[in-house]
């Protein structure tokens, strides 16, 4: 546990909640921007089995922000960079990917993992994962950015709004390449990681379940909004 000792140090963790660490599973929907943070804290912290799911290969524009990725990386699968990144650094960590576009008829991949890391880039791949998860009744920690900015939500199934509650218009919305900048990336990451760590080790004194928390990095600011179950919506209700 020699690895883990700064974990333990910490009193609401301790050995009997680092273990709970190494025995979670968890899915990362996309290995980019996002999912660079997010695999490198569920990693650092010691996630015992790690899921990744991505159809992309990696392009020189991705190196500003998709951090386990490198130069050496460009045309390989980023499913196979993110797994080397991983096994490079800590190879007790049990790896599976699954190099393909999400949709319906892959939901049974959840049944495997306790949680899901919304780390897509686009929002139709959002709404399909956000679908799956409710339909599958699995946890879902949703993550979006873009330039400055970005968001993070936390879906129950059965008891919080989920995706389409908060954005019911957007799914059809043409595909948009936008900026974004590295720093923006790494607080939405980490915001999500930190939600997992504390589903699993119940340190949930503020949970961001029906509150959608936005940041802005022009302002260093951060804002939470409440919102509520749409009546109406298809997948929830």
């Amino acid at each position: 546990m020699e690895r883990y000792n700064r974990n333990i140090l910490i009193n609401k963790i301790g050995t009997e909640g680092q273990n709970l660490l190494l025995k979670s599973k968890i899915l990362v929907a996309g290995a980019g921007g996002l999912g660079s943070t997010v695999i490198t804290s569920l990693a650092s912290m010691g996630i015992g089995s790690i899921g990744i799911i991505d159809d992309d290969s990696v392009e020189l524009s991705n190196l500003n922000r998709q951090y386990i990725h490198n130069i050496k990386s460009i045309s390989k699968y980023k499913t196979d960079s993110a797994q080397e990144w991983v096994e490079n650094f800590n190879p007790d960590i049990e790896i599976n990917t699954y190099r393909l576009r999400f949709d319906h008829s892959y939901s049974e991949l959840l049944y495997y993992y306790d949680m899901v890391i919304d780390c897509f880039d686009s929002y139709k791949s959002k709404f399909v994962l956000n679908d799956a998860c409710i339909n599958e009744n699995k946890i879902l920690i949703h993550g979006g950015v873009s330039e400055f900015y970005g968001q993070v939500l936390k879906i129950i199934p059965g008891k919080t709004a989920c995706l389409r509650c908060l954005f019911p218009d957007k799914e059809n919305l043409p595909a948009e390449i936008k900026g974004v900048i590295s720093p923006s990336v790494s607080a939405i990451g980490s915001i999500q990681s930190m939600e997992v760590l504390k589903h699993i080790l119940k340190l949930e004194e503020t949970s961001l379940e029906n509150i959608l928390l936005c940041f802005n990095g022009l302002k260093q600011d951060y804002k939470k909004i409440q919102i509520n179950k749409n009546k109406k919506c298809s997948i929830c209700n």
